[in-house]
């Protein structure tokens, strides 16, 4: 596959899914971040019923760097079945900037909810957290098989998001003095 092909295939699978909550917390600049979600897969087969998977996922200590210097290993993403995921991920990873010595780690377990509308999960998710004063959970929907797609794209952003604040505390500890 060329770069073209990867390019426009990683959009279509990016496009996908979608982030229906997000966490309002930034990640650590140092030490290990808890992501927890709840990731609502849509079933295949029309008519069947929802899967939600509630999970957590652990970041530790992104270290921005140009591309192609990445060492960022990825654990419980990608099942056996899912062969052009780590491919795509690679891909994506060379063609931004990168994150020296990022881990993310991936843990899940079926949820208790059950019902055949996504709709009605993300409504009964929303309440709950908000319920709960929870604003660390993330929701998160995707095709059944696309599930890793959603942890990877809520991984990457809270990664984004949290960049600037990791510079600026990096900064004010001395650590980009040059």
């Amino acid at each position: 596959m060329d770069f073209g092909d990867y390019e426009g295939h990683l959009y279509r699978l990016w496009s996908s899914v979608r982030i229906e909550r997000s966490s309002r917390y930034t990640l650590f600049t140092f030490g290990e971040t808890e992501l927890p979600y709840y990731l609502i897969l849509e079933p295949a087969t029309p008519g069947e019923m929802v899967t939600v998977k509630q999970g957590e996922i652990r970041i530790s200590r992104p270290q921005i760097i140009t591309p192609g210097n990445a060492s960022t290993e990825f654990s419980n993403f990608f099942s056996e079945q899912e062969t052009d995921g780590e491919g795509l991920v690679q891909f994506l990873l060379s063609r931004s900037a990168a994150f020296s010595n990022l881990k993310i780690d991936n843990s899940s377990q079926k949820s208790e909810l059950v019902s055949d509308s996504i709709e009605e999960i993300v409504d009964k998710l929303c309440q709950r957290l908000d319920a709960e004063g929870e604003e660390g959970v993330a929701i998160l929907v995707a095709p059944e098989d696309l599930g890793w797609m959603a942890l990877m794209r809520y991984a990457a952003e809270r990664v984004m998001v949290s960049t600037p604040d990791n510079l600026t505390e990096l900064r004010e500890k001395g650590f980009l003095d040059f």
